[in-house]
């Protein structure tokens, strides 16, 4: 890995673990809904506009309806559900539960698209399951039920992360492809569309936007330009440089910043179990994200 490649990949970690900084901060006062809107609003507008920047232009040759609905998926939903975490749960709760990821797509590509479940994989979800267990009834948060429901929005988001991968390939990689950036940007749009009525309602029922000071919207404007739409650009930059698979070591880096952030910034609390239940889960994104073996190769028959 280049030196550059390094820096890309530790600067995507560090960006993506503030954003359970951000929400901490933004969804207490907005609420869920505003929240995630607020936040894909933002990085909607400024990817759009940077694509000119990076040459790009919007032809999506006939994958707009599929481009939409992948953003519901990908961003809609999930970022609803960590605004909802970011109730409950520390940071660095949320950063951890993140890293269930490629696991949740392990049991969404078995169940659903006929994926070869291998023993390692399998071993790699017990472990992850364990390590969710070992942080929500042993960390420093209480035992309770909003820190079970929060568990349960974190396991919500990466399940539509794991989905989405999924659809991606069945809707645009094998009907032709489509630049990654613009898919990213046009999910953006389809998010943006699909929260809009359910922000709207939230908003009607209580209007939290005068309760927001300047460091709410500060954050909300670091969650949606610089953890939305930058992190996007530097994350299919590290795809092409890299390839999908090595990629996915962010994984491995985005708790640690996660919990480093949310100690500095908020003075949240550490314990032993962020280490067991981090090392848990880092063990079982590394079965489920290793290189397989390759099948042995039949023996020529002999005369």
């Amino acid at each position: 890995m280049k030196p550059a490649d390094l820096v890309r990949l530790l600067s995507l970690a560090a960006l993506w673990g503030a954003s359970f900084l951000f929400l901490r901060i933004g969804a207490p006062v907005l609420g869920p809904f505003p929240t995630a809107f607020v936040r894909i609003l933002i990085g909607a507008v400024t990817l759009a506009a940077c694509l000119p920047i990076l040459g790009l232009r919007w032809e999506m040759r006939g994958k707009w309806p599929a481009v939409l609905m992948l953003g519901v998926v990908n961003s809609g939903i999930p970022f609803v559900m960590y605004a909802v975490a970011a109730l409950w749960l520390p940071a660095g709760y949320s950063a951890v539960f993140n890293a269930m990821t490629p696991l949740m797509g392990v049991l969404i590509g078995a169940l659903c698209f006929a994926e070869r479940l291998t023993r390692a994989k399998a071993a790699g979800v017990l472990l992850g399951i364990a390590g969710v267990a070992v942080l929500t009834r042993t960390g420093p948060v209480a035992f309770s039920v909003h820190v079970m429901l929060g568990a349960l929005a974190c396991l919500v988001a990466t399940a539509c992360y794991g989905l989405a991968g999924f659809l991606t390939r069945r809707w645009i990689t094998e009907r032709g492809g489509l630049d990654s950036r613009l898919v990213a940007a046009g999910s953006l749009i389809g998010a943006t569309l699909f929260l809009l009525p359910f922000s709207v309602g939230a908003l009607a029922q209580h209007n939290t936007l005068p309760d927001a000071g300047a460091g709410v919207w500060a954050a909300m404007l670091g969650l949606g330009v610089v953890c939305t739409a930058l992190a996007y650009i530097l994350y299919y930059r590290l795809i092409a440089d890299l390839g999908p698979v090595r990629s996915l070591t962010v994984t491995f880096l985005i708790p640690p910043f996660g919990i480093v952030w949310g100690a500095l910034f908020l003075h949240e609390s550490l314990s032993w179990a962020h280490l067991a239940g981090g090392a848990l889960i880092g063990a079982a994104v590394w079965l489920v994200l290793r290189p397989s073996r390759p099948l042995a190769q039949p023996a020529p028959a002999r005369g």
